[in-house]
């Protein structure tokens, strides 16, 4: 195995263990990095806010510093809370000096409100730091007292970047989750070129504590492991984003991100597997099934935890098919990527409903629908007449877009157990029937087939 690159820290310490040193660890090791520290404060937090800070004596955090890169060879760094022009007059001379790309998170103010950042480092931020920095990620707040203007509208946006970059950095990220918007668009500016956009979905959360020590550090990890500019943010936004949907209520305030989501997701992925072989067994023998069976074939679908597209989401390799004498045979074996199609339409779902977890094709015709009805499942419909150009051009795209419109449209969007579409010319109608667990979901199959007989 290849030694891991090594990913440098210089925070302050959160007791609560969501944001600073503790985030930035989480983050570095779970992307596959090596993580150092130097600690500038300690802070005494929880979920509810800082209650406490302990600054650490700037002469002890440069010794951290030189002890730290006179020994291990770091491949990038990042900094975050800062604290006092006094610890930024202690390290920039040590950073100065340094072979490795550095992310400069100019942290000032924390979740809760309290300050990070003295008023008076903020001049020693702009003039010892700021010039050293590969990249500075300041949220919109940050932006707008390090650019000296406020931010309302995207040209405030590029002469904000345009202010920042003249004190020296070589990029700047312009994070857009203080922004007021349906996605998040965080601004990028690199010395010499023009500022891009970097959207990301947003997430509808509470639980937003660490995000931008989170952000910063995966940056960092991905240049430190050869990633350019760019992918090293998209791959860190993309991280970011999966902490995010999977967090949870950690305490009484703002909770953290979900530093270890990804490794939950690939614990789960065997899991996932072998659920859906035994609901196939279930399928093979359940009563009158072979009914349900459209003529294009059925396949059923089971997402991973927080699944990102069509790769993480299971079905079966070989459609499931019947016999002329009515028995289910299901010729193939669970594999992630194997029903686009049905996964697309899984996944839309999820994004209006996030519970559902797994979701199955069945034929569409007026018994079957009367058989539904009768037993209290909730239909919602999309009609493809209405269908825009750009979703049929898509591989999979007008179940992604039909999906989306019917549950979208449906005045109680949680409530509904089966999307329905009549078809057009060249596709049959069909039933989509979804669930938020398998066994739900073999419930509701089992159900309408038992009423078809």
């Amino acid at each position: 195995m290849e030694p891991l690159s090594c990913i440098l820290t210089i925070a302050g310490s959160d007791s609560g263990g969501g944001a600073g040193i503790q985030a930035d660890l989480k983050t570095i090791t779970v992307l596959g990095g090596y993580g150092a520290s130097v600690i500038t404060a300690l802070t005494a937090q929880n979920t509810l806010g800082v209650a406490a800070i302990e600054a650490v004596r700037p002469e002890f955090v440069a010794k951290q510093l030189e002890t730290v890169l006179e020994d291990i060879p770091v491949a990038a760094a990042k900094t975050g809370m800062l604290f006092s022009s006094a610890v930024i007059e202690a390290v920039a001379p040590i950073l100065q000096d340094r072979d490795f790309p550095l992310v400069v998170d100019p942290v000032c103010v924390a979740q809760g409100g309290a300050k990070l950042l003295r008023d008076e480092a903020v001049a020693a931020m702009l003039e010892l730091i700021f010039p050293l920095a590969d990249l500075v990620t300041p949220n919109l707040f940050e932006a707008e007292l390090f650019a000296g203007r406020e931010i309302t509208c995207r040209e405030d946006v590029f002469s904000a970047l345009a202010a920042i970059l003249d004190q020296g950095p070589e990029a700047v990220l312009i994070k857009g989750g203080h922004f007021d918007s349906p996605v998040v668009t965080d601004w990028l500016a690199v010395r010499g070129q023009k500022p891009i956009p970097l959207m990301h979905q947003r997430v509808d959360t509470t639980n937003l504590h660490g995000t931008g020590c989170t952000l910063s550090a995966a940056i960092a990890t991905g240049l430190g492991q050869g990633l350019d500019l760019i992918p090293a943010i998209t791959r860190a936004q993309k991280y970011l984003n999966l902490g995010l949907r999977a967090g949870w209520d950690l305490g009484r305030g703002s909770g953290p991100v979900n530093h270890s989501a990804p490794l939950l997701k690939d614990r789960a992925r065997l899991g996932v597997l072998i659920s859906l072989d035994r609901a196939g067994q279930e399928l093979m023998v359940m009563p009158g099934l072979a009914r349900l069976i459209p003529e294009v074939r059925m396949n059923l679908a089971l997402a991973l935890p927080f699944a990102d597209g069509p790769e993480e989401v299971a079905a079966f390799s070989g459609r499931i098919t019947r016999t002329s004498q009515g028995r289910v045979i299901i010729p193939g074996c669970p594999e992630y990527g194997a029903s686009t199609h049905l996964a697309r339409a899984l996944l839309s779902a999820r994004r209006i409903v996030p519970e559902l977890s797994c979701a199955a094709n069945i034929r569409f015709d007026q018994d079957i629908l009367r058989a539904a009805r009768g037993c209290k499942l909730e239909e919602a419909w999309f009609d493809r007449a209405e269908e825009p150009g750009h979703a049929k051009d898509l591989e999979g795209g007008s179940l992604d877009w039909g999906t989306y419109q019917a549950l979208d449209s449906h005045p109680h969007p949680g409530r509904v157990d089966m999307v329905c579409d009549r078809g057009e010319a060249g596709k049959e109608p069909m039933i989509r029937v979804l669930g938020r667990t398998m066994d739900e979901l073999l419930d509701k199959l089992a159900r309408v087939a038992a009423a078809l007989a």
